[in-house]
């Protein structure tokens, strides 16, 4: 079938490959998307906890950089789209309260705040009478925890239509079908053919295509991102009006040794979430998943057991192997990643459509997303990638 050609083809129409779109069309390029369901994926299931601070894990510094710079790019971000699209985007800067419920918890989260102290970061450290006196519904067995101010939080499924309407209002044409292949011409990216055979020609190409971008048909074997589906269960309930306010900040805790949290949305959903799972490309929901949110989740805040579950769902978040996110020229001239963002893909939208815009007009990465290149990965042998994080 004839082709179409554009400045730049974005295969993948998640939140990260919309801000992509949206930015480079806002620097004059001819910008199109391809993707069968434009604004789905990841953040349809994601909590959208902006957690810049109190989602530092050790070994993380270096993301911890290009996090931090994403959170102070986000109310700017917000409100340009707000006020282009007219959409509330859900965006809250309620906070965070990390809290611990037994002595093992409580020493894990006294290391966690010494980390963030050696990082430079603002948490301040309560008692776990402070911390009910925060939130009342917390259990009264909470030992202490660490309130962030400054870890905010948005509503993924608002952020992504809004990213939807930005687009369409800057010229962004969309291809709602699946990207068969990428198009490879004298060894370079030219274009992607979809499953109907339709040819999409652009100067430039960015695979943003989540969890999936491991398995594009034309990609080098050796330039293939390092990707991998890890599988995200979370639950909706509702907060019905004579329990209102439930909770005033997103709360968080670590339960058995697994992460829980729980956001609270201003028109009365609560998200609770997410287990992490090793399971391919597996999306059923489980009664054991399930079963082990609601546990953690009953034992930080026990009144949660009276509220309406309205939603179960999983998802696959794009994983690699040190789990930070791919970004910019991927050593095929004319292909540019912008992939592999794990558990911060929400966190990293402003930062990310700002960095792949940087990169199609100059092709050169900023400053702050050098230490993530594709590149980086280059010299490791692919069995080590394989291999979970």
């Amino acid at each position: 079938m004839s082709s179409r050609t554009s400045d730049v083809l974005v295969i993948g129409g998640g939140i990260i490959g919309l801000a992509t779109a949206w930015r480079a069309a806002q620097r004059g390029l001819a910008t199109a998307v391809v993707d069968p369901e434009p604004g789905g994926g990841a953040a349809q299931v994601a909590a959208g906890m902006l957690a810049a601070v109190t989602e530092l894990h050790y070994g993380e510094e270096t993301l911890l950089a290009l996090n931090l710079e994403s959170a102070r790019r986000y109310p700017g971000f917000a409100a340009e789209l707000t006020e282009l699209t007219g959409r509330d985007l859900g965006y809250r800067r309620s906070g965070t309260l990390a809290v611990a419920l037994d002595a093992d918890d409580r020493a894990h989260l006294r290391e966690l705040h010494a980390l963030q102290q050696r990082s430079g970061l603002a948490a301040e450290w309560l008692s776990g009478r402070e911390c009910r006196r925060l939130e009342p519904m917390l259990a009264p067995g909470v030992r202490g925890g660490l309130r962030v101010d400054g870890d905010h939080q948005i509503d993924p499924r608002r952020l992504a239509a809004a990213l939807v309407a930005a687009c369409e209002r800057s010229g962004v044409v969309f291809h709602r079908a699946w990207a068969e292949r990428l198009d490879v011409a004298g060894d370079r990216a030219v274009g992607a053919t979809t499953a109907d055979g339709t040819g999409l020609r652009a100067e430039q190409v960015v695979l943003a295509a989540g969890s999936l971008s491991g398995r594009l048909v034309g990609v080098p074997d050796e330039l293939l991102p390092p990707v991998r589906p890890v599988k995200g269960q979370v639950l909706r309930l509702a907060v019905p009006p004579r329990y209102a306010p439930f909770l005033s900040r997103t709360v968080r805790a670590v339960v058995r040794g697994s992460q829980v949290y729980l956001v609270p949305r201003e028109n009365g959903e609560l998200v609770v979430g997410a287990t992490s799972e090793e399971l391919g490309w597996d999306t059923t929901v489980t009664a054991g998943g399930v079963y082990e949110l609601l546990r953690d989740a009953h034992e930080l805040v026990p009144g949660i057991t009276e509220l309406p579950l309205t939603e179960t769902r999983a998802g696959l978040r794009p994983g690699s192997p040190d789990n930070a996110p791919l970004l910019g020229p991927s050593g095929l001239p004319g292909l540019l990643l912008a992939t592999g963002h794990y558990r911060n893909g929400v966190l990293l939208t402003p930062v990310t459509g700002d960095v792949l815009a940087h990169a199609l007009v100059t092709g050169e990465l900023p400053e702050e997303a050098r230490p993530f290149t594709p590149r980086r990965f280059a010299a490791v042998p692919l069995e080590k990638l394989e291999q979970p994080a």
